[in-house]
């Protein structure tokens, strides 16, 4: 492999992007990469992948479809967490029975 056109197709990858951070989307490879895994990953990250044809960018629906199935595991996971920090009380009640008075 010839370094200098892998770092250029890095550098020409990252003058692609758009944003600091983009969901990518994984594509299948001969080492095993699993097809169609969406991740959140860093411009540079992203760039390298691009070069080495590991993954691409996630379209406008992916990515919103990313977003909302994270926020809804997250919105899950706090609603749990809140669960297991309920804490209770004990007071005990006034005493009801009559007592009888002596005489």
């Amino acid at each position: 492999m010839d370094l200098r056109s892998y770092y250029k197709k890095v550098r020409d990858a990252e003058a692609a992007l758009p944003e600091e951070h983009m969901v990518m989307v994984s594509l299948a490879t001969s080492e095993g990469g699993k097809e169609g895994v969406r991740t959140e990953a860093s411009r540079a990250v992203a760039a390298r992948l691009i070069a080495e044809g590991r993954s691409r960018l996630a379209t406008g629906g992916e990515t919103l479809a990313f977003h909302e199935a994270h926020r809804e595991a997250r919105a899950r996971h706090e609603q749990e967490e809140a669960a297991r920090r309920v804490q209770v009380m004990l007071l005990p009640a006034p005493d009801t029975r009559k007592t009888k008075e002596r005489s």
